[in-house]
């Protein structure tokens, strides 16, 4: 059995012990993370350009600066080449995860895809070896990624079309009703729902993941994250858990934490060039904020609290109520040892002004501001 199975049959005794995470006092994670050595503090890299957008278009040059920027300073390397070598090789097949459905100007936006795309390429990686996707083709599609493929060569493709593994799936007791295009749609039995088939896609040709996620808010898990972004869209029978925060507090860390997902993750980037903080994946630009910034990571789990902060300030800038929502989720992946969830132990660092704060230290100075 692997470690990480091993980890989520831990943590999954825990829960029924009842020791699961309270976001109403101090959370487990948090209780551990006391003890983390500082050697596993999380480190992001925020690099920001004033004219990465103009009247919320994406601008590609200074996108494509942006991504060189964010590369180099989390890898700590010279030069763009040696540092997307540093985390892929010419022999992987890169797929950049991206989140498609709200569409090209909430979602994660193409030119940030591409961007990256272009960097890879730059970096000896062969077009024809990095794959842009999401779950299904008609949100790729509508949000104006296929395009991509013209443009540079690469491969656009959708998990659900290229097929569910049935040798590889995530088992939960709570049962779903498959849907159409799903492994087990139509069938019936005493099992049947109790499962999520990963994507082939997942399991036989991506060897390196990169997960591109917009900076927007979700009504269930609090942000759009790298976490729930990756995980739920790798597998199908996932709508049993999108509706229920407990369910997907704690499959979407448990499905994240397989081989196939984080055995093979190289980086986060977290497309912050709007921050919608209100309507979740509808367009609500009234509710957004231009940062006109990308987050680089390798840690999921602090890049997607990170986030969580970020929407919740910029609710309070706007004068919205505060919508705290549970930290179940990135606490949970915390305690299966998929990234760090504690503000204390995440640097951010902005290589512009050539400085690391602790989160903590920046959350109490933008309470200070307001």
């Amino acid at each position: 059995m692997s470690r990480n199975a091993h980890i989520c049959r831990l943590f999954q005794a825990v829960l029924w012990l009842g020791l699961a995470v309270n976001s109403r006092s101090l959370d487990l994670a948090d209780r551990l993370s006391a003890t983390e050595p500082t050697r596993s503090r999380a480190r992001i890299v925020v690099v920001e350009n004033p004219a990465a957008t103009i009247t919320f278009v994406p601008q590609l040059p200074a996108i494509r600066e942006l991504v060189n920027q964010g590369i180099r300073g989390i890898t700590k390397e010279n030069n763009s080449i040696s540092a997307w070598r540093s985390v892929v090789t010419p022999r992987d097949i890169v797929g950049i995860k991206v989140f498609s459905q709200p569409g090209e100007i909430i979602g994660t936006r193409p030119s940030v895809a591409r961007a990256v795309a272009e960097s890879l390429i730059e970096a000896g990686i062969a077009p024809d070896r990095i794959i842009v996707w999401d779950k299904y083709k008609s949100d790729l599609r509508l949000a104006g990624f296929y395009g991509l493929e013209e443009q540079l060569g690469v491969q656009v493709m959708a998990g659900a079309a290229e097929g569910w593994d049935p040798d590889v799936s995530y088992d939960n007791a709570l049962i779903g009703k498959p849907i159409w295009g799903d492994l087990e749609f139509g069938k019936k039995g005493k099992d049947v729902g109790r499962k999520s088939y990963f994507s082939k896609l997942v399991t036989q040709r991506i060897t390196k993941h990169i997960v591109i996620s917009p900076l927007l808010n979700h009504n269930a898990a609090g942000a759009t994250g790298n976490l729930m972004s990756l995980a739920l869209g790798s597998v199908d029978n996932s709508i049993r858990f999108e509706s229920r925060p407990p369910s997907m507090a704690k499959a979407v860390p448990e499905i994240f934490g397989q081989t196939q997902i984080y055995d093979r993750l190289a980086m986060v980037i977290v497309d912050a060039l709007i921050c919608q903080y209100q309507g979740g994946e509808h367009n609500r630009l009234h509710y957004s904020r231009v940062l006109n910034q990308l987050r680089f990571s390798k840690d999921p789990v602090a890049s997607d609290v990170l986030s969580l902060h970020e929407l919740e300030a910029q609710r309070m800038k706007a004068g919205l109520p505060a919508q705290r929502h549970p930290r179940d989720l990135v606490n949970n992946a915390a305690l299966l040892e998929l990234g760090v969830a504690s503000p204390r132990h995440i640097l951010i660092e902005h290589p512009e002004a050539n400085s690391a704060n602790p989160l903590d230290l920046i959350l109490r100075e933008q309470a200070g501001r307001k």
